[in-house]
């Protein structure tokens, strides 16, 4: 169900996102980019009655699935009353590392040294 929702929300976002960019501004920078004339494909009037119910439409739908999502997710979190209330435990220290033994060969003069010292 959560992806669902998941889904659909995001469908809701780039659809509204290009109904926002499709309609055209009343006045100001809509001019400078192409929507002064009056011919369009909509009639003289623009698309604006369309797409702004439209928009709307689609923005309330936006904001119940946001709600829906949240919703569900907030119902699986465990209740506390603040972030400061948290009591953290203390991280036990690492245990000093124990050498390993050498296993690398030595050499004859090598090995002679080291017998020496050992006597």
């Amino acid at each position: 169900m959560q992806t669902a929702i998941l889904v659909l929300h995001i469908l809701i976002c780039v659809i509204l996102i290009v109904l926002v960019l499709l309609q055209a501004g009343r006045e100001g920078m809509g001019v400078i980019f192409g929507g002064g004339g009056n011919n369009s494909v909509f009639g003289s009037q623009g698309a604006g009655g369309i797409l702004s119910k439209l928009t709307a439409f689609l923005a309330v739908l936006f904001i119940v699935t946001s709600l829906g999502y949240n919703m569900m997710f907030s119902s699986n979190t465990k209740e506390s009353a603040s972030v400061l209330d948290v009591q953290f435990e203390e991280v036990p220290a690492k245990p000093a590392a124990t050498p390993l033994p050498d296993t690398t060969e030595k050499s004859e003069p090598q090995a002679a040294v080291e017998a020496e010292k050992a006597e």
